[in-house]
């Protein structure tokens, strides 16, 4: 398939160094598109991942919390590159397992900041871009906000302002062609998963309990979320709008 041949321009992916930023760069590049990737502080991953993807795999450092540096990165590719056609939002901060009781105010706003404040600038800075090619956000939130597990509510609460802030998007950008979506994952093998596990954050019980709880008895990989990004991006999709695709194996069912 390739969905993003035809598109002018170039689609920016957040996050692009991490386990799940990764597939989706891979994957739109696979399917036609030019992307140029962010990458926070992680700059060795950027580049072996550029150096494998091929030549329209293009890293840029960029910190989502600088609303300036943002915008500027954004305008910068996007008269480089011809427009830009789809923004997908992949970063996000790590989000350690712990009990709402447990979180200190200042941690909490940290994750806002990280998280909803973030996300809010690249759509600033993407809105016009988005509008002048009809083109479209997808968010990768987090299978939480449909079904809350415990200790999750670092995540679950960020990733809640997010979806409600793609909403918005769709209502109000919609008449200048504008789609705005979600895809919110459920336990992987990929991405965030490993570093908790590597922390002992979920343990061995946790991701016993999560494998009952999820209907498929097994975890997603870091590729299941990339197809779903690339389909709610795709022209297939293209009269989807402010919704969520959770890619979970039923959990939240």
């Amino acid at each position: 398939m390739k969905d993003f041949a035809d598109r002018a321009g170039v689609a920016v992916v957040t996050g692009g160094s991490g386990g799940l930023g990764e597939a989706v760069v891979r994957t739109l590049v696979e399917r036609g598109s030019r992307v140029m990737f962010t990458y926070r502080s992680n700059e060795a991953a950027a580049r072996e991942i550029a150096a494998t993807a091929g030549p329209d795999a293009l890293p840029r450092r960029l910190d989502l919390t600088d609303a300036a540096a943002t915008r500027s990165l954004l305008d910068e590719v996007g008269r480089e590159e011809g427009g830009i056609h789809t923004v997908v939002y992949a970063s996000g901060p790590h989000v350690p397992m712990t009990h709402l009781s447990r979180v200190e105010a200042e941690q909490f706003a940290d994750q806002i900041g990280n998280d909803v404040l973030a996300f809010f600038h690249l759509t600033r800075a993407a809105l016009p871009w988005l509008r002048g090619s009809g083109g479209n956000i997808v968010a990768v939130t987090t299978a939480a906000t449909t079904r809350y597990p415990v200790r999750d509510g670092l995540s679950a609460v960020p990733k809640g302002a997010v979806e409600a802030l793609v909403r918005g998007i769709a209502v109000e950008e919609g008449r200048y062609g504008v789609r705005a979506n979600c895809v919110g994952p459920g336990m992987l093998t990929d991405g965030m998963a490993v570093r908790l596990i590597a922390s002992k954050e979920i343990d061995e019980a946790a991701l016993e309990a999560a494998r009952r709880n999820t209907p498929l008895r097994r975890f997603g990989t870091a590729t299941d979320i990339a197809e779903a990004v690339c389909f709610l991006a795709s022209d297939r999709a293209k009269f989807v709008s402010g919704q969520k695709l959770d890619v979970d194996g039923g959990y939240g069912v």
